[in-house]
Formats: C-alpha cells, structure tokens, sequence
C-alpha cells in the first residue's frame, strides 16, 4: 500500500510541474522562410526582370502537401491590389515556392504576382515591411517582418 500512495504522489507531483511549463504553439505548417525586399541593380524603374527581383519564399514543413488554394500573401498595406491569391496551387511536401512579384509563367516551384506598371508595382518596401500569409478563411498562419536599409533581404 506504501509503494502506490508513493507512486501516485510521484506522479501527482511530476504532472504539476509539466502543467508549470509554458506551452509553446507549434510551428506552422507553412512558413514564410524568405522575403527578397529589395532587387539587385538601382535605380528601380518597375522593369519585369526588376520586379521579379523581389519576392517571397513559402515552403511547406511537412511530410504531406498542401492545397494552397485561395491562401493569400499581403504586405502591411491595406490596399487591395496588394494581395495575392493562390489559385488552383498545391505546395509538396518540404518544398518551397517563391511568390515574384512580376509576370512570368507559372511552375511548380515558382508564381507571378503578375504586377507591372513602373515604380509603383513593386510590392515590399525597401526598409520595412511585413508579409502575411493566410489560409482561405482569413485565418493568420505567418508572418514575417523586417526593418532594414543595409539588406536586401530578410530570411524569416
């Protein structure tokens, strides 16, 4: 009887101290793992090969794939022609896919904004800004954030 009153008391006492801990949220399953802010060459005149010079990096964390399907990816502004929108997209397992901000075609690994127009079409300012990623329903999966003029780039 004395071994299980200790018993239950060791493991009374061991579950309070994992209560005690801080629980930490987990890793999204989709990341923001890279935000080129800042394309190579200056001036910045809005050419294609320009604004491709700046994007996003999204990968998949996971051993499955995703449907990435009405996701969107948005910097801090609340103007609407700075969202964009996944269409028929599925991100495979552990792979990456690099959003550009210009036109080109579409790949498996990589996607156009489709924006062109000059110096306005550019998405990510130059010294700060914030990526958000979102799921279909509005939901925040990550974010990503920086404040810098000596980079060109921000990996999250």
């Amino acid at each position: 009887m004395r071994t299980r009153s200790l018993l239950t008391a060791t493991l009374l006492a061991a579950s309070a101290v994992t209560a005690a801990q801080p629980a930490y949220a987990a890793a999204p399953a989709v990341r923001i793992t890279k935000i080129y802010y800042d394309s190579p060459g200056s001036p910045d005149y809005g050419a294609n090969s320009s604004l491709n010079g700046e994007y996003v990096q999204i990968r998949n964390m996971t051993r499955k794939a995703v449907n990435l399907a009405g996701w969107t990816v948005r910097d801090a502004t609340r103007r609407q022609d700075h969202i964009y929108r996944f269409g028929t997209f599925t991100l495979r397992a552990g792979k990456t896919v690099t959003l550009r901000t210009g036109r080109g075609k579409n790949t498996s690994t990589t996607r156009y904004w489709g924006r062109s127009g000059g110096t306005l079409a550019y998405i990510w300012n130059q010294t700060s800004d914030t990526a958000y990623l979102r799921n279909p329903a509005g939901k925040l999966i990550d974010s990503c954030a920086y404040n810098s003029s000596r980079q060109s780039y921000k990996v999250c």
